[in-house]
């Protein structure tokens, strides 16, 4: 072997060997194994190592066990980890346009939380470039309903309750419902009702069923409220270094993630309702005078939001209204 092939055979060696060749990412999303925004991540990550022939592999941390959910996004814009997932509107006190789908009854149906994306999409990303981060995707949540031991004759009931809320747009729900907004993560939900934490809470009915709420309450009422989105999202400047071909097959899986993770969400609306029932629970679409007050409380938040999110807020709802 000549001096010349020596080295050819070193330089193709040391560049199969090359760590750059093949990339590894971390992913905290703070919901636990069970839960379909989770298997639909399972997917999208499985899709992602498929279509690059494993030169992206994204390990996935399930159920908090990487960063707190308020901790997650600072974690992927300084680096510490690639790519997440988290719900949107957690983000409401940073810019309002990250919380337009958790104003109660402003979207409680899949065509309109689909109209409402459309109209906000655009926003979210332009806000998350603002950050150095990047949208991928986002799925909601089926319609979100209350959860009591007692049951709820009217809004007066709700007064001075524990009601589990998870962000700043169910707080102030809570709080003009005269209840105690207490803050309690999804996969806490089981400890909090069995301690007295809370002793009512809001969420869809997909999360009732997989944390057993037949065990801890009696009474579901499917308000189809509003329908909440979890969003995957990505440091900028980790994407960029990606490979073109890598990043080209991970917006196209990221595309089909979406596509597949709003089928399931609405495939399990659909049957979350009787699981619980089955399950011993009473389900009810609740009295009118609830329903009325919480048309009022949505109203009311509508206005609150807007005057939070200004022009960019009106051009949302103006997209969003148009016929």
């Amino acid at each position: 072997m000549t001096i010349r092939t020596t080295f050819a055979a070193a330089a193709i060696a040391a560049l199969v060997a090359s760590p750059g060749l093949a990339e590894t990412w971390d992913m905290p999303t703070p919901y636990p194994e069970a839960e379909f925004h989770t298997q639909n991540v399972r997917m999208f990550v499985e899709d992602v190592a498929e279509a690059t022939d494993g030169a992206l592999t994204i390990n996935v941390h399930s159920a908090q066990s990487l960063f707190k959910h308020p901790e997650i996004k600072r974690a992927v814009q300084t680096g510490q980890v690639q790519i997440a997932e988290m719900l949107m509107a957690n983000l409401l006190n940073e810019n309002a346009i990250f919380g337009v789908d958790a104003v109660p009854f402003l979207a409680s149906s899949y065509p309109q939380a689909r109209k409402l994306w459309d109209a906000q999409r655009p926003h979210v990303e332009a806000a998350l470039e603002a950050d150095g981060l990047m949208l991928l995707y986002a799925v909601p949540w089926p319609g979100q309903g209350f959860y009591t031991k007692e049951p709820l004759e009217g809004p007066e009931d709700l007064e001075g309750t524990k009601f589990r809320t998870y962000n700043a747009a169910t707080a102030r729900m809570a709080e003009l419902m005269g209840a105690e907004p207490t803050i309690v993560e999804a996969v806490e939900i089981p400890q909090a009702f069995s301690t007295g934490v809370v002793d009512a809470m809001v969420t869809s009915g997909a999360t009732g069923v997989r944390s057993k709420a037949w065990d801890f309450s009696e009474h579901f009422y499917d308000l189809n409220a509003w329908l909440p989105k979890n969003m995957i999202f990505v440091n900028r400047r980790a994407f960029m270094q990606l490979p073109e071909d890598v990043q080209t097959a991970v917006l196209n899986e990221a595309q089909a993630a979406e596509a597949r993770g709003w089928e399931m969400s609405e495939e399990i609306a659909g049957e979350t309702s009787g699981q619980l029932a089955e399950n011993g629970m009473t389900v009810s679409d609740g009295s009118e005078a609830l329903v009325a007050r919480l048309q009022e409380i949505g109203d009311r938040m509508t206005a609150e939001w807007l005057e939070s999110a200004g022009e960019t807020g009106e051009a949302i709802l103006e997209d969003y209204r148009a016929e």
